[in-house]
């Protein structure tokens, strides 16, 4: 009996963790915009939900500008100075960015042709090889199925196909081991 009332404890201070901040920050909003509507009377129906949200971003803005960015820039110029982890940390942060990063790279699915009747899915990551001496190649990226890794592959350019889909699509058919729908 004293498992499960703690194992129940556990449970009931977890739900707190994500209820406790959701229904704080939905109170804290909802008092927001009341308190702004009764003070500034515009005449706009929903104004004071304006001037919150307005109010919010512009906490974000400088949050993003003056702590979060000469944060991540200390601590980019630390890593810098460590050669083995610099390396490790760089090239997991490069791949985590083409998954996920504002600017995603994994955006041009293809299909390259291995072998005659095998062919493999992959994302096209550079066009132009001529700076490794390599003409008429491009490289192309095969993330693994139920994973975050992949190979990259050096493949003769005749040998790809752009597929005409969403590349976030593509890539949750490829990582799911193409059970997931298209």
């Amino acid at each position: 009996m004293n498992k499960i009332f703690k194992k129940l404890l556990n449970l009931f201070f977890k739900g707190l963790l994500v209820v406790l901040p959701l229904w704080f920050s939905g109170y804290i909003i909802f008092w927001g915009i009341t308190k702004v509507d009764s003070i500034v009377d515009l005449g706009i129906p929903g104004a004071g939900v304006l001037i919150v949200l307005l109010g919010i971003t512009i906490a974000g803005l400088f949050v993003t500008r003056f702590v979060t960015v000469p944060m991540e820039a200390w601590f980019d110029k630390t890593v810098d100075r460590i050669p083995v982890f610099k390396l490790l940390y760089s090239s997991i942060r490069d791949l985590m960015e083409a998954f996920v990063g504002e600017e995603k790279k994994f955006n041009e699915p293809v299909l390259v042709e291995l072998h005659e009747g095998i062919k493999k899915i992959g994302f096209l990551t550079q066009r132009d090889l001529t700076a490794l001496g390599i003409e008429g190649y491009v490289s192309v990226y095969f993330p693994f199925s139920y994973t975050f890794t992949g190979n990259i592959a050096i493949v003769e350019a005749s040998r790809v196909t752009p597929i005409q889909a969403n590349a976030a699509e593509v890539l949750k058919f490829v990582v799911s081991g193409g059970v997931s729908d298209l």
